[in-house]
């Protein structure tokens, strides 16, 4: 009997949520599809795993005793792959590089281009990670540097590359779309997509949390930009981004709109402290000379 990872994410997501629907929301997969891999999951392991009734999913006891090692699985394959990579990048002088969101702004042709001059023979590779790992793939060693959104976890090191004014996205419908700017007053009661709670210090920073007069409403959570901007386009919440990737993701069903009092948003380069690899470096000092010329010439 072989049971898929994938099976497992999906019998989590369920457990965690109690709800197919939000489940199925959160996988961005739909419901049937959900639902019939589920039950094929209870086939294999001859065992229900949730009882279903009209408005209620729970589990049952042998859905409680898997919940606990299906995780433990998905997390040690996880660990596994990364450390396959970090194993095949070792042998084939490949510097792999993070990120949450599209890293744009000259960026990865001059890191690029600085690789090829000052380290023939190196290769990079671009990961994009997901939002539940606010360390950007570097805890576990499968990414080698990132660049990123601050804050980041303890034991990192950054430096920070440029500083954005915060956006808010909304669909074009929305009634604050007509306006050229909002404040943080306008919209803090609106409904939010969320970062996933995993991803902690980043979570409240765009939420806005510091600035909230009261808790945020969130509508959903999402695990990359993508997922969000679909959330936001669908009309059922509102999302903060950064001045730059408003250009970077600009599509013709969602509007961003500069918020004018809140505090800016920090762009890092950032790598495990104590690495001290000349291709890290490499990338951590082109990295702050690329945007360091950007910002002179905007000058």
């Amino acid at each position: 009997m072989d049971v898929r990872v994938l099976d497992l994410r999906y019998f989590v997501a369920v457990a965690e949520e109690l709800s197919f629907t939000r489940a199925a929301e959160r996988l961005f997969v739909s419901q049937p599809a959900l639902s019939k891999q589920i039950r094929q999951l209870e086939t294999q392991l001859r065992a229900e795993l949730f009882t279903r009734g009209h408005r209620q999913v729970a589990l049952t006891a042998a859905g409680a005793a898997l919940l606990p090692r299906a995780r433990a699985l998905i997390a040690e394959w996880k660990n596994a792959v990364e450390d396959v990579h970090t194993a095949a990048a070792a042998d084939q002088h490949v510097l792999t590089v993070g990120f949450h969101t599209r890293i744009g702004r000259g960026l990865v042709p001059a890191i690029t281009a600085t690789m090829q001059e000052r380290l023939p023979g190196w290769a990079l590779k671009f990961r994009q990670v997901p939002w539940d790992d606010p360390a950007v793939g570097l805890a576990g060693g499968g990414v080698d540097v990132a660049v990123a959104w601050l804050p980041v976890p303890a034991g990192l090191s950054s430096r920070t590359i440029a500083t954005e004014e915060r956006w808010v996205a909304m669909a074009t419908w929305h009634p604050l779309a007509e306006r050229p700017s909002v404040t943080f007053a306008d919209i803090q009661d609106e409904v939010f997509v969320a970062l996933p709670a995993s991803a902690g210090g980043m979570r409240d920073f765009w939420l806005a949390a510091d600035q909230r007069t009261s808790p945020p409403r969130v509508a959903a959570e999402a695990t990359t930009a993508d997922e969000a901007f679909e959330i936001v386009a669908a009309g059922r919440a509102m999302v903060l981004l950064s001045e730059g990737n408003s250009e970077l993701y600009g599509r013709d069903d969602v509007v961003h709109r500069p918020v004018t009092d809140l505090p800016p948003a920090e762009l890092a380069v950032i790598w495990r402290t104590g690495d001290r690899r000349t291709a890290v470096r490499v990338v951590a000092d082109t990295c702050f000379a690329c945007a360091t010329a950007a910002g002179a010439t905007a000058s």
